[in-house]
């Protein structure tokens, strides 16, 4: 008789032979160890646009994000970069250099959304403005892309929501590995049950030294003329004008949500992607800053834990999350999903599954207290357990395969092209307003947790405190 492991093993066979992104059939369980199966791109989007089709795109934040941004949307078919926003002067000369000087560019980016030239906008500033402008540009009836975190404050997120409901605009969090082919086959693979019940996720997200920790340049030029200071701070504390703040802004709670805000996030849309999970409802985090003591006011190091309830897509689990700026290991990003029948690890482009069955016995022998019986009630022990698991302890079933995406795939590049076909072809959002809400009040609530020393109680359903 066919055990249900046994059943969903033969089902992700199934599967795996009749899945469109994978280029050889080999099963998960066959295959030889250290097998590599690669993963197929889907295509670029290549349709042909008429120019009443096309879509007008201005970007609001033209630092790091917000050229990376323009420059992956750049590359789909019938978009066009009308107008750019930024508070810095230099950035503005950047973005005329970069793409024509016919461009529009302002400091304010209410002049921006007053056009009618203008389809969308991708907001791509400090934290503590996504809200204000996001909700403004849907007012305005603009189509939005905005970065991650959705919000700088876990009461933002309500009226996010309730204004992209409203306006029914289209509104894409640029968490982008909800998009990637990797984050899909994990989640195909998950869903096959080849894991068994999840018991418990590890992810990471570490990180060493210069940019990657926010100690970005900051140009000779900057002054109180070419930074408008009083727009930057906006609902901010006010403070005298102040440049590494401007420029390393992620540094400082007023105007960034830290390490949490920035990377947690990954993390759990990456986590909520694959598990189909609305979120945790009990959190508890602990952190500090222990290396880049250099005048931050945000931990570098965070240590989250978090209870997911049972739902009908998954059994309820535990979720251990950290972040680290002063990693000597390089050891990177990963999700570990943890079964009773074996694991799935992902990193940003790969993802490896070894199975290996929890058994349901206690086995004996090895580090146990067996050893320390008689002979005699040795040989008693080992008839009286062989009588009663007979199946005894399974084998590790397989050492590891690996799928990884093609050399150049970006996952950036999806998740933009699924921003536009949703515009263009009503096509539906991978992280809406509240699926980014919903990765992004976990995130939030760990910070919470550290700076407040207490567990946060979270509503997965409807993206709020409790």
């Amino acid at each position: 008789m066919s055990t249900p492991s046994q059943n969903s093993r033969r089902n992700f066979i199934k599967k795996a032979i009749g899945g469109a992104i994978v280029t050889s059939v080999p099963s998960v369980l066959k295959a030889s160890p250290n097998q590599v199966i690669s993963l197929v791109a889907p295509e670029r989007y290549d349709k042909k646009f008429s120019p009443n089709d096309q879509v007008n795109v201005a970007v609001i934040g033209m630092g790091i994000m917000g050229f990376n941004n323009w420059e992956t949307s750049s590359q789909i078919p019938g978009v066009k970069l009308i107008a750019a926003c930024d508070l810095y002067t230099g950035r503005l000369d950047r973005a005329k250099e970069l793409y024509g000087k016919d461009i529009f560019a302002t400091k304010d980016y209410r002049e921006i959304l007053e056009r009618s030239d203008i389809d969308a906008v991708i907001i791509a500033t400090s934290d503590h403005w996504h809200d204000h402008i996001s909700i403004d540009a849907m007012n305005k009836g603009k189509h939005v892309y905005c970065e991650k975190p959705m919000v700088h404050k876990l009461e933002e997120g309500a009226e996010v929501i309730a204004t992209q409901k409203r306006t029914g605009k289209v509104m894409q969090i640029g968490s982008q590995r909800v998009s990637s082919i990797a984050t899909q086959k994990t989640r195909e693979i998950f869903e096959s049950g080849v894991i068994g019940d999840l018991i418990l996720v590890e992810t990471w997200m570490d990180r060493q030294g210069g940019g990657g920790a926010w100690q970005y340049s900051i140009p000779t030029d900057a002054n109180a003329g070419t930074v408008d200071w009083d727009r930057f701070l906006g609902d901010a504390p006010k403070v005298p004008y102040d440049p590494t703040r401007f420029f390393r802004w992620r540094n400082y709670q007023d105007y960034g949500t830290g390490i949490a805000g920035d990377l947690f996030v990954h993390l759990f849309s990456g986590l909520h992607t694959v598990t189909s999970s609305k979120g945790p409802n009990r959190i508890y985090a602990t952190g500090g800053l222990r290396y880049w003591k250099d005048g931050r006011d945000v931990p570098d190091v965070i240590l989250g834990l978090c209870d997911y309830p049972s739902s009908d897509k998954h059994p309820a689990f535990n979720l251990q999350v950290r972040v680290n700026f002063a990693d000597g290991s390089r050891d990177g990003e990963r999700l570990r999903l943890i079964g009773t029948d074996g694991v799935i690890t992902m990193g940003w482009s790969e993802i490896t599954v070894t199975l290996n069955k929890t058994p349901k016995a206690p086995g004996y022998g090895g580090w146990d207290s067996f050893n320390t019986f008689t002979e005699a009630q040795q040989k008693e022990y080992e008839k009286w357990y062989k009588a009663k698991y007979p199946a005894g302890t399974p084998e590790m079933i397989n050492p590891g395969t690996t799928y990884k995406a093609p050399e150049r795939y970006s996952a950036n590049y999806d998740h933009h092209m699924n921003f536009y076909k949703g515009i263009r072809e009503k096509m539906p959002i991978k992280e809406d307003a509240l699926f980014g809400m919903r990765a992004a009040g976990p995130a939030l609530a760990c910070n919470k947790s550290v700076f407040e020393k207490k567990i946060v109680n979270w509503d997965p359903e409807t993206a709020k405190l409790v």
